[in-house]
């Protein structure tokens, strides 16, 4: 008798994340969002996410403060 042909198991659950960052639970009130969608809707296709969004102004913000160092954009977005 022949062996059987052998099938790969089925993954069962969510898709692999991203990264190996934390995730950070935030509370934004209707105040904070209210800009942060308009500075969304005035980017160009495609629109960042919220998610995104939050991640630049930080990252903007901890540049101008000297906390990071300013990174090289080879495409000249910076």
């Amino acid at each position: 008798m022949g062996s059987s042909i052998s099938a790969s198991a089925k993954k069962r659950g969510r898709p692999a994340t991203t990264g190996t960052g934390h995730t950070i639970g935030v509370r934004m009130l209707p105040d904070q969002l209210r800009p942060l969608d308009a500075w969304i809707a005035d980017q160009p296709d495609p629109k960042p996410t919220r998610t995104a969004a939050i991640r630049k102004a930080v990252d903007d913000w901890l540049t101008g403060q000297g906390y990071v160092r300013h990174r090289e954009d080879p495409e000249g977005a910076n």
